[in-house]
């Protein structure tokens, strides 16, 4: 009778020695099916919103283009009524903010979706293994590569940069994927290379790539302190792993921080967003003064481009239509050069919006780095034409 008391007790004790809330050997960790499972759905939820708001309409866009060779309709400028070097008025920042928000609104929500997702369906410790390298040019590498997917405008990603900075991505990660959006935007590259001479895109390639992982370099080391590459690893190691993190709670919870988070996001940048655009749309005749008058600037027009061209706000692809009329007005390759990364990659909206989570030191950086890079290309552009 003892024996079989004591093979019963010694056969249960394994059980009642586990600690509480860790699983049996060869079983799955405790919350690590939560995990997977909100990292399907962050997946499956990005994909569906890219397909809808970027993928498909730029698949369209691509067979027309391919058709016709020339790009149809005029800037998000032109169709708000702004004339370049117009004094400041309500009415054109009005004008400008609807037709501004008609073009971008799917990648708003687009970006204020995947912004929620980030911080409450992905586990931190899966994200931060991903984008936290042992370098500065490894973060920076694999934030532009993952940028290129989501194709989104400076505006659109501006939320989805921030909510990655505040989920512990490096500096130079988080930049990256900011500025890669809008430089390294493969339809883009197809639309220039349909619609306008080859250098356009060439320029914009290697250029944007160098703003985008050398930029972001510098930017994070200016910025920030250097780790070495144990102590790099050894922050992603102290992040919680999958079932200790907060966002691998039961699939209810992670529904509710969602909707928190999506809520507090969208009550935050839509405000903001709408005050700077009707902002920038009121003096866009001066952030723009570049017309048929072009050619008479000289060195001005370069520097318009440079300066000037960082903070206006346009929708993805808008720099094609103002870098060909300003061309057709004889403002030559430099001006044009310049505008093909300026214009595109950062805006003063966009700014505004990522300042809180990237501080606005690194923010500030990021601009100097994309005038540089304008710099740049408006010399590489005459040089291949």
């Amino acid at each position: 009778m003892s024996r079989r008391t004591d093979h019963r007790t010694s056969a249960t004790a394994p059980e009642r020695a586990a600690p509480r809330g860790t699983a049996p050997e060869g079983a799955a960790p405790p919350g690590l099916r939560p995990a997977l499972v909100g990292a399907l759905v962050f997946l499956l939820l990005a994909a569906a919103l890219l397909l809808w708001s970027k993928w498909d309409p730029y698949s369209r866009r691509v067979v027309e283009l391919s058709a016709s060779g020339t790009w149809a309709g005029s800037s998000v400028l032109a169709t708000a009524g702004v004339e370049p070097g117009a004094a400041p008025s309500l009415r054109a920042g009005w004008a400008f903010l609807l037709g501004y928000t008609a073009a971008v609104w799917k990648a708003v929500v687009a970006g204020l979706v995947i912004a929620a997702a980030v911080q409450t369906l992905v586990p931190r410790r899966w994200l931060l293994g991903v984008l936290s390298r042992r370098s500065d040019a490894g973060s920076a590498l694999v934030g532009g590569l993952l940028s290129t997917p989501s194709m989104m405008c400076t505006c659109c990603t501006a939320p989805v940069a921030g909510a990655l900075r505040r989920s512990g991505v490096p500096t130079a990660g988080a930049v990256a994927y900011w500025l890669g959006n809008p430089l390294l935007n493969p339809a883009v590259l197809v639309f220039l290379l349909l619609v306008a001479p080859w250098q356009w895109a060439a320029v914009r390639a290697g250029v944007g790539a160098l703003v985008v992982v050398g930029g972001s370099v510098l930017v994070a080391r200016l910025t920030t302190p250097r780790l070495d590459p144990a102590s790099a690893a050894a922050v992603v190691a102290a992040v919680p792993s999958a079932g200790d993190d907060a966002r691998d709670e039961d699939p209810a919870g992670a529904a509710g921080r969602f909707a928190r988070s999506l809520l507090r996001t969208s009550a935050v940048v839509v405000p903001e967003y709408a005050v700077v655009v009707f902002a920038v749309g009121c003096f866009s005749g001066w952030l723009f003064p570049l017309g048929q008058s072009a050619q008479s600037w000289g060195a001005l027009a370069l520097l318009a481009a440079l300066v000037l061209g960082t903070l206006l706000v346009i929708p993805t692809a808008g720099e094609i239509p103002l870098a060909q009329g300003l061309a057709a007005a004889g403002a030559g390759g430099a001006v044009v050069g310049a505008l093909l990364i300026t214009l595109p990659a950062l805006s003063l909206p966009s700014m505004a919006m990522v300042a809180r989570a990237l501080t606005w030191r690194v923010t500030l950086l990021a601009a100097a780095v994309v005038v540089a890079g304008g710099a740049l290309a408006a010399g590489l552009l005459p040089l291949l034409s």
